[in-house]
C-alpha cells in the first residue's frame, strides 16, 4: 500500500523541545538520573480550589458540550479579569474559549492570512508562530530579539520590512524563550506602527502573571485605538498550573470572534466542559496562590542567574519574566545542539538549543526554572562542571 503525506507537513518542523525530553527520558527508562530543564511547564500542582470546582462539576453531570464559544459564565470572568488586571473593555461576546492557548493561535492565523501572505514574527520565538503560517502557505518574517538591548523590539527594522503583504505583527511578552518583558514604551511606539500601516497584533500574553522585580505588564490592546487591531492571546495553562487542562482563549472585535468560531467548531468542537466550569472559579476566587509561585520562581531565578553568570564561558540576562533563562553560550565556540546534547550525555542536564526557536537563538541554550530549587542549584553545579571540562580539553 502506497502511503501518500501531503507536501505542506514538509513545511512544518517537529518540535525541538520534544526531542531533548524524548531522549531525557529514554535515559531516565535506562537508569539514568536526568535533571530536566527542557520542558516549558509549572511544576506546582494545580491549585486546591480550582481542582475542586472541577471534580464539584463533574459531580454535578457537567460533562456535555458547552456552546462553541465557551460558556457564557466563563466569557463573563474572562472579560472581568481583563477589564480589571489589563485596562481592556471587552465584551463577553468578543471572548472566544479554545482548547488551549495553540489552538488560539492556530484559528487566528487561519482566519486572517491568506496564501502568500506575511507575518511579522519575533526571531527567537515559540515555533507555532512559524510552523503554523508555513502551514497556511503564508510567510513568516522575522525581526530579531537581540541582548544588547534587554530583548526589546527594533521599531526601525519591524517598519521597514512591513509590505504590503503585511496582515500582523506577532509579539510574545513576556517572552519564551528570553524571558525579555516589552516596556510600555515600546509598545506605544510599536501602536504607532500598527495604526499607521492598518495591520493586526497577534500579542501572546500567557506568561503576564509571572513577572518580577516590580516590573509591569502592559497589554497592547489597552493603548489608544489599539483594541480593534489585537487579538489578546492567553490561557489557564501557566499561571494556575493548568497546562494539561487545554484552556486558552482570545478576545477581539467581535467580527473576528464569530469567524474565529468557525474554525473552533470544526476543530475542537469547544473546550473541555467542566475544565471551563473550574477555570471560571480560578478567576473569581482566586487567592495568594499565583503570587506564591511567583515568589518562589523569583528565588529559583535569582539563584540560577547569579550560578550561571559565575560560570567562566557563559554568561545570560536575568529574565524580567516568564521561567525561562536564555544562556548565551557563544564564548564556548560550540553550535547550540551540540552543546545540549553534550550537557544531557555528561552532565545529564536537559536544556533547549536556541536555535530549536529561530536562527536568533544559535549560541544560546534556554533554561527553564520550572524545577525544585534543589534540582536548579544541583543542575547549575552541573553545568559549571561540564562547561569547565570542555574548556580544559
Amino acid at each position: 500500500m502506497t502511503r501518500k503525506i501531503a507536501a505542506r507537513m514538509d513545511r512544518m518542523a517537529p518540535s525541538g523541545i520534544r526531542k531533548v525530553n524524548e531522549k531525557a527520558l529514554a535515559m531516565e527508562r535506562a537508569g539514568e538520573k536526568i535533571i530536566h530543564f527542557e520542558i516549558g511547564r509549572p511544576d506546582f500542582d494545580t491549585p486546591d480550589y480550582i481542582k475542586k470546582a472541577a471534580i464539584e462539576s463533574l459531580n454535578a453531570g457537567n460533562v456535555f458540550y458547552t456552546s462553541n464559544f465557551g460558556t457564557m459564565e466563563l466569557r463573563e470572568e474572562i472579560a472581568k479579569k481583563l477589564k480589571r488586571e489589563n485596562n481592556i473593555d471587552y465584551k463577553p461576546t468578543e471572548v472566544l474559549v479554545t482548547a488551549g492557548l495553540s489552538e488560539a493561535v492556530f484559528a487566528v492565523l487561519a482566519t486572517i492570512l491568506d496564501e502568500g501572505d506575511e507575518l511579522l514574527v519575533p526571531d527567537p520565538v515559540w515555533l507555532n508562530y512559524i510552523n503554523v503560517p508555513r502551514l497556511l502557505n503564508a510567510v513568516p518574517v522575522t525581526y530579531e530579539l537581540r541582548e544588547e538591548n534587554g530583548y526589546q523590539l527594533d521599531l526601525r527594522e519591524i517598519e521597514a520590512k512591513i509590505t504590503d503583504k503585511t496582515r500582523a505583527i506577532v509579539i510574545v511578552t513576556p517572552n519564551n524563550p528570553t524571558g525579555g518583558v516589552l516596556s510600555e514604551e515600546t509598545l506605544k511606539d510599536l501602536a504607532d506602527i500598527v495604526l499607521r500601516h492598518d495591520l493586526m497584533v497577534i500579542s501572546d500574553e500567557v506568561y503576564e502573571r509571572l513577572i518580577y522585580d516590580g516590573e509591569k505588564h502592559i497589554s497592547i490592546a489597552s493603548l489608544p485605538g489599539m483594541k480593534e487591531h489585537t487579538f489578546t492571546m492567553n490561557g489557564m495553562s501557566k499561571a494556575y498550573s493548568m497546562t494539561g487542562w487545554r484552556l486558552g482563549y482570545v478576545a477581539a472585535p467581535e467580527e473576528y470572534i464569530t469567524v474565529l468560531n468557525k474554525f473552533h467548531q470544526h476543530n475542537t468542537t469547544c473546550a473541555v466542559s467542566f475544565g471551563q466550569a473550574a477555570s471560571v472559579v480560578a478567576l473569581r476566587d482566586e487567592g495568594d496562590e499565583v503570587n506564591e509561585m511567583v515568589r518562589e520562581y523569583q528565588r529559583r531565578r535569582d539563584y540560577a542567574v547569579d550560578a550561571i553568570n559565575a560560570i567562566d564561558g557563559i554568561s545570560c540576562l536575568k529574565p524580567k519574566g516568564a521561567f525561562y533563562i536564555f544562556i548565551n553560550c557563544k564564548k564556548l565556540g560550540m553550535r547550540s545542539a551540540q552543546l545540549a546534547d553534550y550537557l544531557l550525555e555528561n552532565a545529564k542536564i536537559a536544556l533547549v538549543p536556541g536555535d530549536v526557536f529561530g536562527p536568533g537563538g544559535e549560541g544560546y541554550l534556554r533554561m527553564s526554572f520550572a524545577n525544585s530549587y534543589e534540582n536548579i542549584v544541583e543542575g547549575c553545579k552541573r553545568l559549571g562542571e561540564a562547561v569547565a571540562k570542555l574548556q580544559a580539553k
